[in-house]
């Protein structure tokens, strides 16, 4: 009896990218976002003018290192970008890309319900 190949999935490379889209996303909603300052805002354009400047800390002759620190100053960009921003808006967005639109239901809100009650069958 022979064992059929089964194709195995590395789940940290799918976690990674799927974090890495949604980091791409909280960004792209925070750039957008008119609450955000303009001098927050140019770290991304910064960023990615990086890539295309003449001036790099690794020439993008050398294959794949090149790239690499390209590729770095971009997540740099995008975290620092998105450290600067106030908090309670990245809060707002990172819940919408985790829960959808239901996000905008705060359940952290300390609203009290006042109202009776009554027992209909005490046994």
């Amino acid at each position: 009896m022979t064992k059929k190949p089964s194709i195995v999935t590395n789940e940290k490379d799918d976690n990674f990218l799927s974090n890495l889209m949604k980091q791409v996303r909280l960004v792209w909603l925070l750039f957008t976002d008119s609450r955000i300052g303009m001098l927050t805002k140019s770290v991304v354009p910064l960023s990615l003018l990086y890539t295309i400047s003449p001036v790099d800390f690794i020439p993008d002759v050398i294959l794949g290192l090149g790239q690499l620190d390209d590729l770095g100053v971009i997540l740099l960009g995008m975290t620092l970008f998105i450290k600067l921003c106030p908090p309670d808006i990245v809060e707002q967005y990172t819940r919408l890309l985790d829960y959808g639109s239901d996000a905008h239901t705060d359940l952290d809100n300390d609203e009290t319900v006042d109202a009776s009650y009554r027992v209909l069958n005490e046994d």
